[in-house]
């Protein structure tokens, strides 16, 4: 069997820069989505390319948000780079403006058969859908289990793929187990359950691989939540994994950074409604270059 200290997703070569495309919506305040992506992944030396699929004035957390879905433009987009000979290295999605784009992630993976596929299946959290995400959105989001080589769900997430009826944030290992068994039966290669809690101070999240050899990473549980810290989580995995780390490291390195990023967050004005503050923590990514 294979733990997940030896499932390496990428190795990192010399000098080469590699490309990824991250497949999200851009928000213009509140901090998530590609305002996250782009520069984490770009301070561990990759080359993010965009691919908005939708434009937010502001997250969904605040009563009021303006919200432009970019169905229509995405294929001539991406046709636009197909007559550029753009190349990918890893294909990387979250939230989707509606339930039609999940065809031209498909179709990425289509013109980049030996890109890494990373699905964060951004759809809600503490067992609400997201206020823009349909049924048909949410359904369409599961054929994009089958084959992804990461997928990132936190527990509602898992709930709407699987249709394992959610039971909160104090779950047993033996849930814990039913939910990734599920999901690696639906076609994933390699899964990280985020989000569990039990009341003594501590967050965990779990990673297997497809042989289901379960690894556990704790980190300390701070007291209060905040937008963003899923993008923030999902950024620095891959940002670790597109470095050379085993996927047990870059679970560990996600983890730590998303929480010395909430505390640097505390301190800010408005920073329940704002979203996580990650930008002096850039360094910790920049350190993944260095071996």
């Amino acid at each position: 069997m294979t733990n997940a200290s030896e499932i390496r997703l990428y190795r990192r070569e010399g000098h080469y820069i590699p490309r990824v495309a991250a497949v999200h919506d851009l928000c213009g305040y509140g901090k998530c989505s590609l305002a996250v992506a782009i520069p984490v992944l770009s301070a561990a030396g990759c080359d993010v390319c965009p691919v908005p699929t939708s434009l937010f004035s502001a997250n969904t957390k605040f009563p009021v948000f303006h919200m432009h879905d970019t169905t229509d433009m995405l294929e001539p987009y991406l046709d636009a780079w197909v007559q550029e000979g753009v190349e990918l290295d890893a294909v990387y999605s979250g939230f989707l403006g509606s339930a039609g784009q999940v065809g031209a992630i498909q179709r990425l993976y289509r013109e980049h058969p030996r890109a890494l596929r990373v699905v964060d299946p951004v759809m809600g959290d503490e067992g609400a859908k997201y206020p823009t995400y349909t049924d048909e959105m949410c359904e369409a989001m599961g054929a994009l289990v089958d084959g992804a080589d990461l997928l990132t769900p936190n527990l509602t997430e898992a709930s709407i793929l699987t249709g394992i009826p959610y039971q909160g944030h104090d779950v047993s290992d033996d849930f814990v187990r039913q939910n990734l068994e599920a999901l690696v039966g639906m076609g994933a290669k390699a899964v990280v359950l985020k989000g569990v809690i039990r009341g003594d101070g501590l967050i965990r999240n779990y990673v297997c691989g497809d042989d289901l050899d379960v690894c556990e990473v704790k980190a300390e549980l701070l007291p209060y939540m905040l937008h963003g810290t899923g993008d923030l989580y999902a950024s620095s995995l891959l940002a670790a994994v597109m470095c050379g780390r085993s996927l047990l490291e870059a679970t560990e390195f996600a983890g730590e950074l998303v929480r010395k990023a909430m505390v640097v967050t505390r301190y800010q004005p408005d920073f329940e409604m704002r979203g996580v503050n990650f930008e002096t923590v850039l360094g910790d990514v920049c350190t993944l270059l260095k071996g």
